[in-house]
């Protein structure tokens, strides 16, 4: 079966699992298989181009990875600067119309990776024919507390009535309004680690051993094939 025949989700959400015993298996630093993780995010742009997928979420940095040890944790962000600006500079994102969004307690990160970050949003926030998200610094537990308090400010202000408060507003409060028709996790483990927890409620799943490293295309087609395969019905 071809993936290209079957309805393609139009928003997928990926949590990259598998970089350290990628790592291991090579018998290298844990941390080195980070390096081999960033290198694949650009092959999965290429696919969802390729297959007509309009959006992208990435889960690249969780609030808990933030007490990884420090060498580890040090040798993210130096990465992370060197994506940052490989995004920033790549002429590839303008031409091709990409929009880059990341999303999360951005303030957490170091002053030069925010300015970065905000760099690259406001670069690319009129394009409009692929959306890539980035969660980073990001908890869905903490998305939705900090959605909680932007909501009770605007009550504690008299801009909303409690009354007033509904689904709708609470999407437009969270980092992110757009929903994931489809969540695929690497490495083999089955949750979804606090990832789009608000968003991702009627996400279809797909589980993979692969580790994020060596996701092929097989898996991502394999992935978008069984989400065609579904049958949506949304707790109907």
């Amino acid at each position: 079966m071809d993936a290209t025949e079957n309805k393609v989700p139009k928003h997928i959400g990926i949590i990259m699992d598998g970089n350290r015993r990628f790592a291991k298996r090579l018998v290298l630093k844990p941390w080195k298989g980070h390096e081999f993780g960033a290198k694949k995010i650009e092959e999965v742009l290429e696919w969802c181009r390729e297959f007509k997928v309009k959006e992208l979420t990435l889960y690249a940095l969780s609030i808990e990875n933030f007490d990884r040890p420090k060498r580890e944790f040090d040798f993210l962000m130096d990465l992370s600067r060197k994506e940052l600006d490989g995004l920033k500079s790549d002429k590839r994102i303008m031409k091709e119309g990409i929009k880059i969004n990341f999303i999360g307690r951005i303030w957490m990160l170091a002053e030069d990776l925010q300015e970065k970050i905000h760099a690259i949003m406001e670069k690319t926030k009129n394009n409009a024919d692929f959306m890539l998200n980035f969660a980073v610094a990001y908890g869905g537990r903490a998305e939705i507390i900090d959605a909680t308090k932007k909501i009770a400010e605007a009550v504690k202000n008299g801009n909303l009535k409690i009354e007033d408060i509904n689904e709708e507003v609470f999407r437009k409060n969270i980092y992110l309004e757009s929903e994931p028709d489809l969540i695929i996790r690497t490495g083999g483990e089955k949750r979804v680690s606090g990832f789009l927890l608000w968003q991702g409620s009627y996400a279809e799943l797909f589980w993979t051993d692969s580790l994020w490293p060596e996701f092929s295309k097989d898996d991502f087609q394999k992935a978008l094939i069984d989400y065609s395969e579904r049958e949506r019905r949304f707790g109907r």
